[in-house]
């Protein structure tokens, strides 16, 4: 019965971030006059809210504090998470889609080449964005937080817009939202993990492209893949060091400056290498 339900029961739900419009109406005094201890802990990452200019290039939004559930497993994704992460790889494969067919004029002069963008997309470029914020989601876990990604439809909607005019991708998808106690270099680790986990995959795609390169075991199509694949995730490193804002480099840099110099110049490197090496590789000169 539900008035039999402990009223300290929501604890324990998915979401805390719900749990915040609950708690501004929930007294502070038990039934016997005792006042509750605070059981709230700092916010560390916030959701990236307000214009998509000032979420690159403004300041970190104001911790506040909340109530964190027990520890879940580190694979668990919410119904709500699992939703916003394919709203997010939805509009992103949208918004490449309109790049590679230059726009929303040239997506309706040949549909075909719009489709073709937005699967290349899809393939290459979202498992790049989407592996970047498990990781962060799973270091944090590792560090007893709760962490979850949350969509940000302005910044989907900005970045869809702007692709459809001018054919170029800027976009804020969203971001992972952790809760909980961490040191300073926990914090850096748990930014670190993003850019780390884009390299890596950015390794994967240069040792295909050398062994296809080698052994002539490569054509056209798997060519275009791998080059969007490597661009991808070398350009998404590379921006995520920038340390801006709320900007994985910029927490990075907070927690040490050697270890942020040490991987802004292994992103830049990955760059470097796709327009020397891959390039001419990919799309060599008849």
């Amino acid at each position: 019965m539900s008035e039999d339900r402990d009223p300290r029961a929501w604890w324990f739900d998915d979401d805390p971030i719900d749990r915040l419009q609950r708690n501004k109406s929930h007294q502070s005094a038990r039934d016997d006059g005792k006042w509750r201890q605070p059981r709230g802990v700092r916010v560390i990452q916030p959701s990236r809210t307000g214009s998509p200019f000032s979420r690159i290039f403004g300041s970190e939004p104001v911790p506040f504090i909340s109530t964190v559930p027990k520890r879940s497993s580190v694979w668990h994704f919410s119904k709500k998470e699992i939703s916003d992460l394919g709203l997010a790889t939805l509009a992103f494969t949208v918004a490449l889609g309109f790049m590679f067919s230059d726009g929303i004029t040239g997506a309706m002069a040949s549909p075909a080449a719009f489709m073709i963008g937005a699967v290349r997309s899809l393939l290459t470029i979202a498992p790049a964005f989407i592996l970047h914020e498990i990781a962060h989601k799973i270091m944090a876990k590792r560090y007893g937080c709760w962490a979850e990604f949350r969509a940000d439809p302005s910044g989907l909607r900005f970045g869809v817009i702007l692709s459809a005019l001018i054919g170029i991708v800027f976009m804020a998808p969203g971001a992972v939202m952790v809760l909980g106690r961490t040191t300073v270099s926990q914090f850096g680790r748990i930014a670190l993990a993003g850019p780390v986990t884009n390299i890596v995959l950015w390794s994967f795609g240069a040792v295909a492209i050398l062994t296809g390169h080698i052994t002539g075991v490569e054509s056209d199509i798997t060519n275009a893949l791998l080059e969007t694949w490597i661009w991808g995730n070398g350009v998404l490193a590379l921006f995520n060091m920038i340390p801006l804002g709320p900007l994985d480099g910029k927490k990075i840099k907070t927690w040490s400056d050697t270890v942020f110099w040490i991987w802004l110049a292994i992103a830049a490197g990955t760059v470097y290498v796709n327009l020397e090496i891959f390039n001419p590789i990919l799309n060599p000169i008849p």
